[in-house]
Order: C-alpha cells, then structure tokens, then sequence
C-alpha cells in the first residue's frame, strides 16, 4: 500500500473498508466514554452501575453502527488517501461523523477525570473520626483505579492529533497532499488500539485476571453459576425414625425433607 494516492478504487471492497475502519474506531472511542462514565457514577454521584450493563452495550455497538452506516448511505465512502474513508469532495461529512464529536467527547472525559480526581483526592484525605479498615482498603484500590484509566483521553488526544492536522490539510489544499503529514496520519492513526492495551496494562491486577486460572473463573462465574437458593419451610421437613435406605419409593413424590435420624429421639413439645 502506498502513502499517498488511492490505496483501493472505489467499489464495493473500498465502502467496506471505509465502513468497518469507522465503526471499530467510533466502538474503541465508545467504551472508553462509557468506561469514563462508569467511574464517574461511582465515584462522584455515588451510583450502582450493574443494571446499566446492557445500556453501555446498546450504546458501544449501537452509536458506532449509526455513525459508521450515515455515510454508506450517502454513498460518500471512497479512496481517501493510504485508505478509503469519506472522500475529499465531502470534507464537512468528515469533520461531523469523527473529529468533532472526537474532539468533543476527549474534552468532556477531561473534564470527568479532573472532577474524579478531585472528589477522590479529598475523600483519600478525609478522616471521620474513627478508623475503618474497609474505607481506607475502598481508598487504597480507587487509587489503583484511577491511575491508568486517566490516561485514556491524552492517549486519544496524542494519536488523534496527526490525523486531524493532515484532514485540514487536506480540506485547504486537496490537490496539494504533504508527504510528511501523511505519513505521520498513517503511522499515528491505528495505534488506538495499541494505546489503549498499553494504557489498559498499566494496572497490575490486570495482569493477574489474565491468567488462565483467573480467565476460567470468570468465564464459569458468567456462564456456569447454576447456583438456586430455596426457601425453608419448616411445614416440609418431618422427623422419621426409619433407616433413610429404607424409604418407601413412594416417598420419592412427597415434597419433604428428611431432616435427620435418630432411633432413641424423643420429641417434645415445648410450647410457644
């Protein structure tokens, strides 16, 4: 593939390539809002998030699906450069289905990790007057929390910044590419996702959850917990002084429990 001129006519294959590169790219910017957002509910606003789990996946898979497809509908799909993306002859389509909203969305995920500094820098140093070992554990592990996970925006920041200069380069002088702009556009733009493992790598305990042990564990603990909690009832269970081998097989239909067995039990009545 070369740096510069049209890396595929354009056709069927090129609107595939520019589709699935937009809509990978809007999922990865996706999660990491949405990973931003989960931990400003928690933190900041004090707010379970279990029951959002199937929203953040509606969300992640559902907005890209929209931004990437608007284009393919408009047929504005096309060679664009080291690969096909939305054509120079649609500049203001580019900037509103990626940079804008890119640019946008790493403000406001500054802007969240500032105040989920702040609040968990003061709650660190606050003291209620007693000591809590689990606060301070709960202190100690949100620390461990935030450190990588702050880096997500400057990663997209620093990686976005190349591309978007040589868009706009693009958008002045479309008949006039800059080889070194490009090839830095080419060099910086997929490593999204190598930024965001190396960033994702930096917490330890990460790398425990990755062992084939801890993997397993999780996989059963998602899929496989069968695990059912009866209610007793104390109206089912009734004493026997029979051998429990020796049941009756009638008793296999009778929806009581067989508490214990003792020959020499007497049982008495004690009263309310």
């Amino acid at each position: 593939m070369v740096v510069e001129g049209e890396s595929l006519p354009k056709g069927p294959v090129c609107n595939f390539q520019a589709w699935w590169l937009t809509y990978f790219d809007w999922s990865a910017l996706a999660w990491v809002c949405l990973i931003t957002l989960n931990l400003y509910f928690n933190l900041v606003r004090e707010v379970s998030t279990n029951k959002y789990e199937m929203l953040y996946h509606l969300m992640a898979w559902g907005v890209p699906l929209v931004m990437a497809s608007l284009p393919l509908l408009k047929g504005y799909y096309g060679p664009a450069g080291a690969w096909c993306w939305i054509t120079d002859d649609h500049v203001a389509w580019r900037f509103g289905i990626w940079y804008v909203p890119l640019f946008s969305l790493i403000f406001l995920m500054i802007c969240c990790y500032a105040r989920i500094i702040c609040v968990a820098n003061q709650r660190m140093q606050s003291w209620l007057g007693t000591f809590n070992p689990e606060r301070e554990r709960r202190k100690v592990s949100l620390a461990e929390e935030i450190k990588p996970l702050k880096w997500y925006p400057s990663v997209y920041l620093l990686v976005s910044i190349f591309p978007l200069i040589n868009r706009l380069h693009n958008a002045f002088y479309s008949q006039e590419p800059s080889f070194t702009l490009t090839l830095l556009h080419v060099l910086s733009a997929p490593l999204h996702g190598l930024a965001n493992a190396f960033v994702f790598g930096l917490d330890r305990d990460c790398w425990k959850l990755l062992s084939p042990t801890g993997l397993q564990l999780a996989l059963q603990s998602r899929l496989c917990d069968r695990t059912r909690i009866g209610e007793y009832r104390p109206e089912e269970v009734r004493y026997t002084q029979a051998g429990l081998s020796d049941l009756d097989d009638d008793d296999d239909d009778d929806d009581t429990n067989v508490l214990f067995y003792s020959p020499n039990m007497t049982l008495k009545d004690r009263g309310p």
